[in-house]
């Protein structure tokens, strides 16, 4: 089901966010969570910073992942994927680039992308023929959100800070919003008795049947499937990515971690 890396799609990803410009000027983290801010968050919240190995630990900066597993558009076969990722907190950015081929066949190089408060989905055939393009408040929101969704799977120190609101709902569940740019996204985290991720699920992305239906306000959760501890802190190395649709949760992608590639802290294209 997971395939092996290309190393051709590494090399394209890292010049392209090398060459994006972010103002990231150093790849030293930022400061710990203090004791006093730690205190006022909600018991649950506390618990997952914690099992995630926030405490003590300087903040991070960004992030950079890669993923193999499988993606679908609609309902039936899956198609093998490679995705690449790179994410930073002081100029908040997501890059995220994923390759497959269409009915095994057709290659698609697919690149979802955060910058400046701006959402894009562009999607291009042999990485020749653009075959979608998407902009929009939709996207802007929905692009957002999966930061977040990153954050909170990966790397909770990336929205640790003014910008974050933490609200408690129950033992084993807290809301998180995070806002940027004058956009706030929104968030349900569920956790286990020791504080694990269990699944993230929000309201704030927008379902596309194909590519000339109209963006629907649908709930989109992200489901854990494996966790792994690395270097001290906990990661989630599997998870599914599901559409709450009207008839049912489809199931649309399940990407796997490749810890060996997983870097904290990097200058973009490092």
């Amino acid at each position: 089901m997971f395939q092996p890396v290309s190393t051709s799609m590494r090399t394209k990803f890292m010049n392209e966010v090398r060459a994006a410009g972010l103002h990231l000027a150093a790849s030293s983290a930022a400061p710990a969570l203090s004791s006093a801010e730690f205190a006022a968050l909600p018991e649950a919240v506390q618990r997952y910073l914690r099992y995630m190995g926030v405490v003590g630990r300087p903040r991070d900066v960004s992030l950079r992942a890669h993923f193999t597993g499988r993606f679908r558009l609609k309902p039936g076969p899956f198609m093998s994927c490679e995705a690449w990722q790179y994410n930073t907190r002081a100029d908040v950015a997501r890059f995220f680039h994923v390759r497959m081929h269409f009915g095994g066949v057709l290659p698609v190089l697919a690149r979802d992308t955060y910058r400046d408060g701006r959402g894009r989905m562009l999607g291009k055939l042999a990485d020749l023929v653009t075959i979608v393009d998407g902009t929009g408040p939709e996207l802007d929101t929905g692009e957002l959100v999966t930061y977040l969704n990153d954050a909170i799977l990966m790397a909770p120190s990336l929205v640790l800070g003014p910008e974050t609101t933490w609200t408690s709902v129950d033992a084993n569940s807290f809301d998180v919003a995070f806002t940027d740019k004058r956009r706030t996204v929104r968030a349900r985290v569920s956790v286990d008795s020791q504080g694990a991720p269990i699944e993230f699920s929000t309201h704030d992305r927008f379902y596309q049947a194909d590519f000339r239906s109209p963006l629907v306000q649908t709930r989109w959760s992200t489901p854990v499937d494996e966790l792994q501890l690395i270097d001290g802190r906990h990661v989630v190395t599997r998870a599914r990515a599901v559409w709450h649709l009207p008839d049912g949760p489809f199931v649309y992608a399940d990407f796997k971690l490749d810890p060996a590639a997983l870097a904290f802290n990097i200058l973009p294209g490092a």
